[in-house]
């Protein structure tokens, strides 16, 4: 009974490790899909949500707020939206070379600008406790820790996360109702299939796209706000580690739909918690596995994915081509 009890605690913790972890890769991932189910190609959720994490990292230590610092990283994420759409949409430039550029860009800047402003080699200070996003307790989760199975899950699973964590989980059925349950949604699908049979309704397809990223730069600030503010204390140098890379290989996992690009997170996620459990742990018949091996877990199944061995993904049939308005 012990063995059990402490596997299913172990079980509980890793589940909880994987809520953490998938957390940004989730609100990235809906990111991608409003602007890739529009028809734009977003190569640089990688460079907004890295963008979001530096200004909301500076602007919470400045002003001792996790709100205000919120509010700055979506406006900023917002902001490079807006120029990948100027460059892609309105001058219907290349895609995948705007969000390349966008991370290049961002790569460089965010480590310019913290030298400038903290002095501390591209990093921010740390923030204080009020400057970051606490954990919250929901009732009675101390007292239901002591029921086994039910009682841990409730105070391990459910309880004990930041409001980001919870805004990540609700952005699924937001994004869901969104775009199959609206009108705009179904506008939405549409221009991502044949924008010209929109535009000959009547309806502006480079409005539709415009809004459409104005989500992607709203969940993308979130997602670099959690990253700083909430997950960590502090922003450093290119702490988004890859992970707009990876919440689009789950869009594509997902066959850009909510719920299936959600499991593909959770399953990022839980890969990315078990290879930290695994450090320096013996596993049987085989040793200790090398930590650099176990590390590069979650992008070798990237890599795998995204390599054709999840059946065929079809994308948007208008993705990545310009809409050139017929005379």
């Amino acid at each position: 009974m012990a063995d059990f009890a402490d596997f299913w605690l172990l079980f509980v913790l890793t589940l909880d490790a994987t809520i953490r972890v998938a957390a940004p890769l989730i609100l990235c991932a809906m990111a991608g899909l409003f602007s890739e189910r529009s028809g734009v190609v977003d190569i640089g959720l990688e460079g907004k949500m890295l963008a979001g994490a530096f200004a909301a990292a500076a602007a919470a230590y400045v002003t001792g707020s996790a709100w205000i610092g919120l509010l700055a990283a979506m406006a900023v994420s917002t902001a490079l939206a807006m120029l990948h759409g100027f460059a892609c949409i309105t001058h219907r430039g290349d895609q995948v070379v705007s969000g390349v550029a966008i991370n290049v860009l961002v790569a460089g800047l965010t480590i310019v600008l913290g030298i400038a402003w903290f002095s501390q080699g591209g990093q921010t200070p740390s923030l204080p406790a009020e400057a970051r996003f606490q954990s919250l307790d929901w009732p009675l989760a101390e007292t239901l820790r002591q029921i086994p199975v039910l009682g841990t899950l409730y105070a391990e699973i459910v309880s004990g996360h930041n409001v980001l964590v919870y805004v990540a989980v609700l952005s699924v059925p937001f994004t869901w109702w969104v775009v199959y349950r609206t009108r705009f949604g179904l506008r939405l699908r549409a221009v991502g299939e044949s924008p010209s049979a929109v535009d000959t309704a009547g309806i502006s397809v480079t409005l539709l796209r415009y809004r459409a990223l104005l989500f992607t730069g709203a969940f993308c600030g979130v997602a670099g706000a959690y990253l700083s503010t909430a997950q960590s204390a502090a922003f450093v140098r290119d702490m988004t580690a890859g992970k707009g890379y990876i919440a689009l290989a789950a869009l594509i996992f997902g066959k850009w739909r909510p719920v299936p690009a959600l499991l593909a997170c959770l399953l990022f996620g839980f890969l990315d918690a078990v290879a930290t459990r695994l450090q320096g742990v013996e596993i049987p018949g085989i040793g200790q596995a090398p930590v650099a091996l176990i590390q590069a877990l979650p992008y070798a199944l990237t890599v795998i994915l995204l390599a054709g061995f999840i059946g065929k993904a079809i994308a948007p049939k208008a993705i990545g081509i310009p809409y050139v308005k017929e005379r």
